[in-house]
């Protein structure tokens, strides 16, 4: 169960705040549910919470686990890239994967799509993608390293420029 106050993250939303937990009541039955305020975009979510880990929401990664991020960024071993696969199926993967809400998805798809980007032009949509787990991972390190999220972008764009000239 999560506390009043405490940072939370929600899948494809990104960090939020735990207002309130509210009881309400639905079809006779009575439900509880935590009121999250997005803080990027000062929306408000009302989740079950007895759902809650159902629909993937998590408490904000440790700060180990943060700087462990950056690791695997600059690691790019892995990288499939975009062989074989046309832009609208590594768009859908992608974006099951931003859906999940696990940290690491997120920078799988954040890495792929900048390694891919350094070789050819994204798709708008790619483009849109990278743009969104961009978002969700500097906003959540942000909290959790107590660093500005601006920062944090610019040290992971720069991890990226770095490979690009080791690469040339």
């Amino acid at each position: 169960m999560f506390a009043l106050d405490q940072l939370v993250v929600y899948p494809a939303q990104g960090v939020g705040k735990v207002e309130a937990i509210q009881e309400r009541e639905m079809g006779g039955l009575s439900i509880q549910f935590y009121k999250i305020r997005i803080l990027s975009n000062n929306g408000t979510l009302l989740i079950p919470v007895a759902n809650a880990s159902n629909v993937g929401l998590r408490k904000v990664c440790e700060p180990a686990y943060g700087l462990e991020l950056f690791e695997y960024l600059r690691d790019w071993s892995d990288f499939k890239g975009y062989a074989g696969q046309n832009w609208n199926r590594r768009y859908r993967e992608y974006s099951d994967k931003l859906k999940t809400g696990d940290l690491a998805d997120v920078a799988y798809v954040l890495k792929e799509l900048m390694l891919i980007s350094q070789d050819k032009d994204l798709s708008f949509g790619e483009s849109r993608l990278m743009e969104q787990a961009m978002g969700l991972i500097t906003m959540e390190l942000a909290y959790t390293l107590e660093r500005e999220q601006d920062a944090i972008r610019t040290e992971i764009e720069a991890i990226f420029s770095d490979i690009l000239i080791k690469d040339t």
